[in-house]
């Protein structure tokens, strides 16, 4: 039987909560380069991809193998700035959230697997291992409501607050699209719009900010939630 959430319903335009875990809740990320390289295949498939540019580097005679070898890899790589938007997401040492909206009804899926996939082959590289990262396929949950929908975003936001071990304030203590929402940093493929919509015209960041401290429903996402 299927575990929770596997089983997707894809809709065109539907927002979705993507997660997944380490097999056996084992890390998938170990130190702070890992993080930063899940984040640059984020960026990598999220951000449009200008071919025209590379196809100038690659006219360039004295390129080298190598970096003619990176060039001709970032054009093949599939890229999924015009169907997916990046709404809110966390890392954590042995799990990740993504709060994502699709424009067409199979993107989610090729966007998983592209980004599941290489950065398992990273990983399975650096750490000289072979076999799944994940304990299963990825999980995706259809957010129905505007108010799953910014309740979500709170608790992708705070999972940081769970970690024990965490120094100075936890909601920043691991990499996630907060900043975003608080006006403390700019990222081209990270777009909290919707999100802060919802709150105030005058200052929506600081209205978010205060949105984070008030108490989590956690009835109202059990189901889009990780276990």
């Amino acid at each position: 039987m299927p575990g929770k959430n596997e089983v997707k319903l894809y809709i065109e335009n539907g927002v979705y909560h993507i997660y997944n875990r380490g097999v056996e809740k084992r890390k998938i990320f170990q130190d702070k380069q890992d993080y930063a390289v899940f984040c640059s295949y984020l960026k990598v498939y999220l951000s449009p991809k200008n071919i025209d540019e590379i196809s100038r580097q690659l006219a360039n005679p004295k390129l080298s193998r190598s970096e003619k070898t990176r060039l001709i890899n970032m054009a093949r790589l599939n890229n999924f700035s015009n169907e997916i938007v990046l709404i809110a997401y966390c890392l954590m040492p042995n799990h990740f959230h993504l709060l994502v909206k699709q424009k067409s009804r199979d993107t989610i899926d090729k966007f998983m697997n592209s980004l599941g996939t290489r950065y398992t082959m990273y990983f399975n590289r650096k750490y000289d291992r072979v076999g799944k990262l994940y304990e299963g396929t990825y999980k995706a949950v259809l957010v129905t409501t505007d108010e799953q929908l910014l309740h979500l975003t709170r608790y992708i936001h705070k999972n940081p607050t769970k970690l024990s071990s965490a120094q100075g304030d936890p909601l920043y203590s691991q990499p996630s699209s907060l900043a975003e929402y608080l006006g403390l940093k700019k990222t081209p493929w990270v777009d909290p719009k919707e999100v802060l919509a919802f709150f105030s015209k005058t200052n929506p960041k600081l209205s978010y900010k205060n949105f984070l401290k008030s108490e989590e429903d956690k009835g109202l996402i059990k189901d889009l939630a990780i276990d």
